[in-house]
């Protein structure tokens, strides 16, 4: 009964965003440099067994994560490399291409587009070739706030309505989908288990946007 509530409540403040028009979608691009372009169509090539000439995707598939730690100016920086940090030696093996998403939503709920929602970003093994990524400021020690479950849903309703949204996961529930017909990883050892967002913080997005009936799993 608290929940439902809850998702009440947070539904009618999203109705009044959108009607006054309080909901928007900052602008912030990373560096989707020709090298970035080279290397996405690599990785599409080499992971997916996937050749074209745009690294454009059909998103299926929105992915939630945290950043674990950092402000949105830190990971801004960090997603704008177009390389691959030389500590992050498990995925440089993969690949050079630096990680990176399509959104960032800041602990005030304020959501930041760091790329068109149907290019390419390297943010979730096996599935980047259909999966759009939102990033949250935020971490295991800090948990994700209220503003950020709300910023979340909207996103994900505005997100659905644009594209043809099948799934909505949180970055720990991946695995889900290793062996079915969406997975496409061509390296079977490549995978490393994730915990972000929460589970939590995954119940109150998708309390949110039920109506949706969006699937967590294939």
């Amino acid at each position: 009964m608290k929940n439902l509530i809850y998702a009440l409540c947070v539904l009618i403040a999203c109705y009044t965003k959108a009607q006054t028009g309080e909901f928007k979608i900052i602008s912030k691009p990373i560096d989707y440099s020709q090298e970035r372009i080279r290397l996405s169509l690599e990785y599409l090539k080499s992971h997916y067994n996937i050749v074209q000439s745009s690294p454009a995707i059909s998103p299926k598939i929105i992915v939630l994560h945290y950043t674990a730690g950092g402000t949105v100016e830190t990971n801004y920086k960090y997603f704008n490399k177009t390389h691959l940090e030389s500590a992050r030696n498990v995925l440089k093996k993969q690949s050079t291409l630096n990680v990176s998403s399509q959104f960032i939503v800041d602990r005030d709920g304020t959501i930041y587009q760091l790329m068109e929602p149907n290019m390419f970003a390297r943010h979730t093994i096996g599935l980047n070739y259909c999966a759009i990524g939102i990033e949250n400021i935020g971490s295991k020690s800090q948990p994700l706030t209220e503003k950020q479950v709300s910023a979340n849903a909207q996103l994900v309703r505005y997100l659905t309505k644009k594209y043809n949204i099948e799934y909505l996961i949180g970055h720990s529930e991946y695995g889900a989908f290793r062996g079915s017909k969406l997975w496409k990883e061509t390296d079977p050892n490549y995978f490393t288990a994730k915990e972000d967002p929460g589970k939590d913080f995954m119940k109150k997005v998708r309390l949110l946007v039920t109506d949706l009936h969006l699937k967590d799993k294939p």
